[in-house]
């Protein structure tokens, strides 16, 4: 039985690597997904009906009941909602291993006294039998190991709490520390490490939940110091989290599968962290320590007013253009705009014009956001370029099209050095030689930073919902 559990979690493990490796690109995505889903039922059919399991009844149970709020929830989650999503579900795997770190403790308790006390061993059964087993050596290392656990499961947890608040909008999104920010999370660690010292010379349980406490605030403190503008990095650093937590839970219980899902999710997340980090010239190490990008002093006066223009001023733009890009953001998503888009696409290369899409590494709040927006209104992929691919074509273009996007084409981040975005690299739509903004109205973005490309004089606002202002151009366009 134990081989052919052995032999599930080497299929699965490789399912899984194979979705990884297919979410790379849009055309073997969905092929992805469906090698993520088979590995994973797999793996969870595996661990239930493998060797050491009891309490069938409640595991089914909790199965189903888990499956049923899931299918619930992601049948009513909108693609705009998403973001927050993927955040309250990053929470939930920190929680859990809070739960199994503490769970273990009391296990190895229960286990210790029945040895001391000359029971019966035998029959003991799951992982209570492989804790009977081990010697004092490895007692202090699985103890190490509920140590790191519990600690990165409760900054993973709160830290993604706070993450949903603000991409749901139910907290600022602006960066806010307590007095002392940087030494407090400092102090909170050393604090955190000298409990998890004193927990593996054998202090004791509470050790334990006070480090639950402590890197909770830690989580907190830390996601809170974030400005609006790094939230799509953090979602993505709190997937690492989630995956080291799990890979410290995997190494407690002794599941194989669990230590190289948690690996695989917490590599893949730092690195995608990474190069994010350098999409928008952010220092990896800054952002994860949380309050940096805010100001470091007075930001540039913009000068001008916004212009606006109607759909046959826009109509008539694009008439005259030849070649057109199109630079989605999260307002699209908002305002369910895609399908309008891809059909304003269509009937603009119907007319012999050259129509490309510009995809900022952050475009949206989490990565890849505006790739599945358009993938689900079926724009072809190969005029999905990225930033890198087409920055240097806005000079040639005769007409950029905004279409609910702020911090990404802020020329701000190039011409203000006291910019919270100062030095993040952003479409340079303001070198075409026309721009048209969809936006609801005159407010600032989700990072509450004004835009001067709204004020050049190339630059005319296109007002109101994207997806109503899309429609009533496309009725001006044959």
């Amino acid at each position: 039985m134990e081989g052919l559990v052995s032999a599930a979690y080497i299929a699965a493990a490789v399912l899984f690597i194979l979705s990884l490796g297919g979410l790379s690109g849009q055309e073997s995505a969905k092929r992805a997904v469906w090698y993520g889903i088979a590995g994973m039922a797999l793996a969870v059919a595996a661990t239930i009906f493998g060797p050491g399991m009891s309490n069938y009844v409640v595991v089914i149970l909790m199965v189903a009941l888990g499956a049923i709020i899931g299918t619930i929830v992601a049948k009513r989650v909108e693609m705009t909602e998403m973001p927050q999503l993927v955040a309250a579900l990053h929470s939930f795997v920190g929680l859990a291993a809070v739960f199994i770190g503490l769970n273990a403790d009391l296990e190895l308790g229960s286990v210790m006294a029945l040895k001391a006390s000359g029971g019966d061993l035998l029959h003991l059964a799951g992982f209570a039998a492989t804790l009977a087993k081990k010697t004092a050596v490895e007692i202090g290392i699985l103890k190490v190991e509920v140590a790191l656990g519990i600690f990165i499961g409760a900054v993973t947890f709160t830290g993604s709490v706070v993450a949903f608040g603000k991409l749901a909008g139910k907290v600022d999104g602006k960066p806010k520390q307590l007095p002392g920010g940087h030494m407090l999370n400092a102090g909170a660690l050393a604090l955190c490490v000298g409990l998890g010292i004193m927990y593996v010379s054998g202090a004791g349980l509470w050790t334990m939940l006070l480090v639950t406490l402590i890197a909770g605030f830690i989580g907190y403190h830390l996601i809170m110091g974030i400005g609006g503008a790094d939230m799509p990095v953090v979602v993505s650093m709190l997937n690492s989290y989630s995956g080291w937590a799990a890979a410290a839970i995997g190494f407690t219980l002794g599941n194989d599968l669990l230590i190289v899902v948690g690996a695989l999710v917490g590599s893949s997340g730092a690195i995608l962290s990474y190069i994010m980090c350098k999409a928008m010239n952010r220092a990896f190490v800054s952002v994860i320590l949380g309050g940096f990008g805010g100001t470091s002093g007075p930001q540039m006066a913009v000068e001008g007013e916004q212009i606006a223009i109607d759909a046959d001023g826009v109509a008539a733009a694009l008439d005259d253009a030849d070649s057109i890009v199109i630079i989605p953001g999260y307002g699209m998503a908002v305002a369910q705009a895609q399908q309008a888009v891809s059909e304003l696409t269509k009937r603009l290369r119907d007319q012999g014009k050259t129509v490309r899409f510009a995809i900022h590494p952050v475009a949206g709040r989490l990565p890849g956001h505006m790739n599945v927006l358009l993938a689900e209104a079926r724009v072809p992929y190969d005029i999905v370029l990225e930033m890198d691919e087409i920055n240097d074509d806005f000079p040639e273009t005769d007409v950029a099209i905004v279409i609910g996007s702020n911090d990404i084409v802020n020329p701000a981040a190039q011409d203000d050095p006291n910019s919270p975005i100062a030095g993040m690299p952003v479409l340079e739509v303001w070198k075409a030689k026309q721009v048209f903004v969809s936006k609801r109205g005159q407010g600032t973005g989700y990072s509450g930073i004004e835009n001067p490309l709204f004020f050049k004089e190339n630059t005319r606002m296109f007002y109101g919902d994207a997806k109503d202002s899309l429609n009533a151009l496309l009725a001006k366009i044959a």
